[in-house]
């Protein structure tokens, strides 16, 4: 055997792609979800500015939208270290599980990272190679609902197989949901609140909650980013910072510039949506929207909590348990989801609205 000769290997545990910088975070928030299913997994990989995180381990993985900094999660089945120069094809189908026998698609994917976009073209080159070969083996063409392939890259030199459940894993690659910059944009902090609507809320909840004719507050709202998203969903805003406006927000007639002090403002009738991207303290701005919807200000929210460099989980933990106590302490039945959004930075971004049923999810 030489050097280059391909081992494969075959694997377990869970494989899970987050924003580069949050590897910590990511495995412990995961290894602590592993703990409260019972599962026996540890964390085998979670270098810094890798942009993935591996658990070793037997255990199913959770939905995706349920953990906060995992864009995506994976069950991983084979590793191929190293992987060859020439012939990457054959020990990556040498390497395919047994069960199930077709997959309905494949994905090749890599590290959202500088040395991970490197490999992009490589695999824009290989991915018809392996469709192809797929197709011929009859592993590939299923219906829709069947386990998906993912062949991942944490670098050139290795490949890891691992297979999604459709129902379980984001239906982007790479986890990733992307959006083009709208040219007439203040800033692109309107790309974040568009995702959020995207990840929060189902087309059925966007067309409801989400039209012509309903009042909005936007918190913080300079340069107008979150405004401007609002504005193009039909929404009438009061914009509350004391900073500029920009762009076509600025003399829109449908924006209100109110030049006060977003923690001290209310309005004087109740407002569809309140939103809110202030940096502040995550459990400050946590309190403020849940008191918002307690005191009937607005019905739904959407905002950002920036997190501190040190146990950024931590202070996630605590801020949500502030809103779930408000919540709870007055009666309110609340939908809370959260997520950190490829958009976002320091930040994760949440949706709590006031609704029939009480739940707690992260989706």
């Amino acid at each position: 055997m030489t050097v280059s000769d391909p081992i494969v290997r075959p694997a377990s545990g869970w494989v899970l792609y987050c924003r580069p910088g949050f590897e910590r975070d990511c495995a412990q928030e995961a290894y602590q979800r592993a703990l409260t299913q019972g599962a026996d997994l540890h964390i085998a990989e979670a270098q810094e500015n890798s942009g993935y995180v591996r658990l070793s381990g037997q255990a199913r993985p959770p939905h995706w939208g349920s953990l906060v900094f995992a864009r995506q999660v994976l069950s991983l089945v084979a590793m191929i270290d190293p992987l060859p120069d020439r012939d990457r094809l054959t020990p990556i189908l040498d390497a395919l599980p047994t069960h199930p026998a077709v997959f309905s698609d494949v994905w090749l994917e890599m590290p959202d990272t500088n040395d991970g976009k490197e490999l992009s073209a490589f695999t824009r080159r290989f991915a018809p190679l392996l469709t192809d070969a797929l197709v011929e083996r009859r592993r590939l063409g299923g219906r829709d609902e069947l386990p998906r392939l993912h062949v991942f890259f944490p670098d050139k030199r290795r490949a890891w197989l691992a297979v999604a459940d459709p129902t379980q894993s984001a239906p982007w690659p790479m986890g990733i949901l992307r959006l083009r910059m709208p040219p007439d944009a203040p800033s692109r902090s309107a790309l974040k609140l568009a995702e959020a609507f995207d990840m929060f809320l189902s087309a059925e909840d966007q067309q409801r909650y989400l039209h012509d004719g309903l009042r909005a507050v936007d918190l913080g709202a300079a340069p107008g980013g979150w405004t401007w998203q609002l504005l193009r969903r039909g929404l009438r805003v009061m914009a509350v910072d004391n900073g500029p406006l920009k762009g076509i927000v600025a003399e829109h007639p449908w924006v209100n510039h109110l030049r006060t002090d977003g923690f001290r403002f209310r309005p004087d009738r109740p407002v569809d949506w309140v939103v809110c991207d202030m940096v502040e303290k995550p459990s400050r701005v946590a309190t403020l929207m849940a008191n918002w919807l307690v005191g009937e200000h607005a019905r739904h929210a959407m905002f950002n909590l920036k997190l501190p460099m040190k146990k950024r989980l931590e202070a996630l933990e605590s801020a949500l348990n502030d809103i779930e106590s408000i919540m709870q302490a007055n009666g309110v039945r609340y939908r809370l989801s959260v997520k950190q959004l490829y958009h976002d930075r320091e930040e994760v971004t949440v949706y709590l609205g006031r609704e029939a049923n009480p739940r707690r999810t992260r989706r």
